[in-house]
C-alpha cells in the first residue's frame, strides 16, 4: 500500500515578504519564507523526506483558513491561531514546539527559560536546534525566543523579520543585538 499523498501549498504576500504555506489533510505542516521555484524545490525535498511524497499541488482554497488567520495577525487583529497542525519532528522537537505555543503574544522567553520549561535545563543548545527546525514559524512562535540578555539571536527568516514580528506584537526587544 502506497503512503503517497498530496501536499497542498499556497503563497501569500505579507508585510515581512512572501510566505509559502503547505498542509496535508491533517493540518498545516510548513511555512517557508519566500516563494517561487527555490522555495518549492526545498519544500518538495522536505516533503519527500518527511512524508515520502513530493506531490505538491497549488491550492489557495485548501489553505484559506490559515491565510486568513495570518492576514488578521499581520493587521493586528489576531493574537492567537487556531490552525490544525501536522508537525513532523522528533519527540524532543515537538516538546519544544509545544512550549513555544505557550509563549503569549507580545512576550518573549529565553532559550534557557524554554529549556527549564521542557525539563532539560542544560539543553539550551538543543532548544536552539529545535527552534531552528520549527516547520511552521509565526504560527508556532519561535520568533518569541531571545537570548538570555534579551538580544535577538537566530531566526530562520533572518533577524530583521524576527524584529518586525516582535514589534508587531509589541514585545520588549533589545535595541542592540549581540
Amino acid at each position: 500500500m502506497s503512503r503517497t499523498f498530496n501536499i497542498f501549498y499556497a503563497e501569500i504576500q505579507t508585510p515581512i515578504g512572501p510566505l509559502t504555506l503547505a498542509r496535508t489533510k491533517q493540518g498545516l505542516c510548513a511555512i517557508e519564507f519566500g516563494q517561487g521555484e527555490n522555495v518549492l524545490t526545498a519544500l518538495a525535498n522536505w516533503s519527500r523526506k518527511n512524508f515520502l511524497t513530493d506531490r505538491l499541488l497549488h491550492d489557495q482554497d485548501a489553505l484559506a483558513h490559515e491565510m486568513n488567520q495570518l492576514e488578521a495577525y499581520f493587521q493586528g487583529e489576531r493574537t492567537q491561531f487556531d490552525c490544525e497542525l501536522h508537525l513532523v519532528g522528533t519527540p524532543f522537537q515537538k516538546l519544544v514546539w509545544q512550549a513555544l505555543l505557550n509563549i503569549p503574544y507580545g512576550e518573549v522567553r529565553s532559550y534557557k527559560e524554554i529549556a527549564k520549561e521542557v525539563g532539560a535545563p542544560k539543553a539550551v543548545r538543543a532548544i536552539g536546534g529545535a527552534n531552528n527546525k520549527n516547520p511552521v514559524p509565526i504560527i508556532v512562535p519561535c520568533h518569541r525566543v531571545v537570548g538570555s540578555n534579551g538580544a535577538l539571536v537566530g531566526y530562520g527568516g533572518g533577524l530583521e523579520i524576527k524584529r518586525q514580528l516582535l514589534l508587531l506584537e509589541g514585545a520588549p526587544i533589545e535595541q542592540k543585538d549581540s
